[in-house]
């Protein structure tokens, strides 16, 4: 079964614990911290296969989670690092955000990875914090909490060469003769119903040509399959545009021509400005041979006329097809464009806002990473806490913002009233 959109979960592992700990030894009456830091959580990796080709394994399976570190131990252990988690998706997947739908990474080698989420890091032990004032630390630094996201993998077929155009214009068949890949033939609409591939070669060189299901009038808007089927279009560097010159449907070939062009120009201008190839193919019916010169006149560029059963036409479309991949450069990845992080920032950054009379918020990357680490139930560790707010200027700020003492200061999760 082929599978090319899904919506999965995805969380890196937490840090562990940094430990509370001190030395003990025979002899040694004042033995000092020796708590151990917590290991770093496992990071989320996806990773690029070229065996795979669906992205049917994520049907069932919806949530993935990368390991937690260890926390810390006794004697200044570390506590064990949280083993990645791997995630193996086609070449050509695309990964983006869900919840904005920006691109995270754009996945098209084999082999090529990408850590979409790192492990959270481990807290430090009481070792850490001991200095000439404090000798005996009763507190250490909590693990760093990651958080689960909803990503989306888009799947998006990698080809040189896509043959577009109405169903049943004969794709499918000219594929099969252009390559040696054995498409699903039959004579009614959407028979081919997910993109197949193959390999055409010229003068020894190869390149890959991709069949796209096909598309009907309002496919840009999600007519029939459009979505599913014109994200497959974004990476081709050339478009052979099917038209079934005979009419054989009671179809008007230059309507078709005009109403698919329309359909790939509203789904993006990515796809609007891919070069094409004009086909006109079932020649073998056509009655009237006028039809294919007024076509061409209409349109105002060059029609190859195919016959896929007879095999005319097919080298002249080959060594065109050829000829114009020579002068299109590779398509550039999607993630060059805009690349979205879901990583926290942890910077020096941070804001104070009055909230009302008497209420302050402080947010920011600096102070949310502060306070996971701390741990209420230690005097000392919220203390440790103070004084780095202090150090990092978000009691200055505070004070500049109006705050007096009695005032209710919001961080993260954590409300409580200044005293100086």
């Amino acid at each position: 079964m082929f599978l090319d959109y899904v919506k999965i979960f995805i969380k890196a592992g937490d840090g562990g614990n940094g430990a509370v700990s001190f030395h003990r030894e025979k002899f040694v009456p004042d033995g000092g911290p020796d708590g151990g830091d917590g290991g770093d959580g496992g990071s989320v990796i996806f990773t690029c296969d070229k065996g795979i080709n669906t992205l049917i394994d994520f049907k069932f399976k919806k949530h993935f989670f990368a390991q937690n570190g260890e926390g810390g131990a006794p004697k200044n252990c570390k506590g064990k690092t949280g083993e990645d988690l791997i995630i193996k998706v086609p070449q050509g997947t695309v990964i983006k955000d869900s919840a904005t739908g920006k691109v995270i990474a754009d996945l098209l080698d084999d082999g090529e990875s990408v850590t979409v989420l790192k492990g959270g890091r481990g807290g430090k032990g009481n070792s850490h914090f001991k200095n000439s004032k404090r000798k005996a630390p009763s507190f250490s630094q909590h693990g760093e909490k990651t958080e689960q996201h909803q990503i989306i993998l888009e799947l998006k077929t990698i080809a040189d060469v896509g043959l577009v155009g109405f169903p049943n214009v004969g794709k499918s068949t000219l594929l099969s003769v252009l390559t040696s890949a054995k498409p699903k033939i039959a004579n009614y609409h959407f028979t081919t119903l997910t993109p197949n591939l193959g390999v055409a070669r010229v003068f020894d060189e190869d390149f890959v040509i991709a069949d796209i299901p096909g598309l009907i009038k309002g496919a840009s808007e999600g007519a029939g399959l459009g979505h599913h089927f014109l994200r497959h279009i974004e990476r081709v560097r050339l478009i052979v545009h099917l038209v079934d010159i005979s009419g054989s449907e009671n179809r008007d070939p230059l309507e078709d021509f005009r109403q698919i062009n329309e359909e790939l120009g509203k789904y993006g201008t990515r796809i609007k400005d891919i070069p094409q190839i004009v086909c006109a193919s079932k020649i073998d019916m056509l009655e009237d041979e006028s039809k294919l010169k007024d076509f061409e006149k209409a349109i105002g560029q060059k029609v190859y006329p195919t016959c896929s059963l007879l095999n005319e036409g097919l080298t002249e479309l080959l060594s065109a097809i050829y000829e114009k991949l020579k002068t299109i450069p590779k398509p550039s990845r999607l993630e060059d464009e805009e690349r979205y992080s879901l990583e926290k920032d942890y910077n020096q950054k941070f804001t104070v806002s009055k909230l009302d009379r008497g209420t302050y918020i402080v947010e920011g990357g600096l102070v949310d990473f502060f306070i996971q680490s701390i741990s209420l139930s230690s005097p000392e560790s919220f203390a440790f806490f103070q004084k780095n707010l202090k150090d990092r200027g978000v009691v200055s700020a505070l004070k500049k913002a109006g705050m007096v003492e009695g005032d209710t200061v919001i961080i993260g999760d954590i409300e409580f009233e200044w005293i100086d």
